[in-house]
């Protein structure tokens, strides 16, 4: 089954992909790696998941909003890629911004594990880091950073995804 036929039978969507909000690009290849800028909480211009951790936001709230940003991360991955190029992913950085003494980092984390393995399988194996952080851009909840792993990456479109 390819990614697209198990987007489907997961009933998933993958967004239309987020621009860069600076100078840089939302995804850049050196060698066969992948680095995907940080994704938010945005569905097709539409930003959800605003607030604080343990205030107005819930731990759910937190994983579901992880979900959105590995689907983010797999839009930009399309835009210069076929996702069945996809080696595998390799590391992820998550963000986060939390009241005083909220600590459930890992199980809000797994909302972008969770979702790589369901959609990738062993693919989407990978390894990460939690950040806490005082403020995120737009007062996101939480924010997603990727790098994965590309095969034959001269047949990618460009290194610069949606403008």
């Amino acid at each position: 089954m390819n990614f697209l036929e198990k987007l489907k039978k997961l009933d998933l969507d993958l967004p239309t992909p987020t621009a860069p909000g600076g100078n840089y690009v939302s995804i850049n290849i050196r060698n066969d790696v992948a680095y995907i800028a940080i994704q938010f909480p945005i569905l097709n211009d539409q930003y959800h998941y605003q607030g604080r951790l343990g205030g107005e936001l819930s731990t759910r709230d937190g994983y579901n909003a992880l979900g959105i940003c590995s689907l983010n991360v797999l839009s930009q991955i399309s835009t210069i890629s076929s996702i069945d190029q996809l080696v595998g992913l390799n590391h992820l950085d998550i963000y986060y911004q939390a009241t005083a003494g909220w600590d459930e980092g890992a199980r809000l984390a797994d909302g972008a594990s969770d979702l790589f393995v369901q959609v990738l399988a062993d693919k989407g194996r990978h390894s990460r880091a939690i950040f806490g952080v005082e403020r995120l851009p737009k007062n996101f909840g939480v924010g997603l950073t990727a790098t994965c792993t590309i095969a034959n990456t001269s047949l990618c479109q460009t290194c610069i995804s949606a403008q």
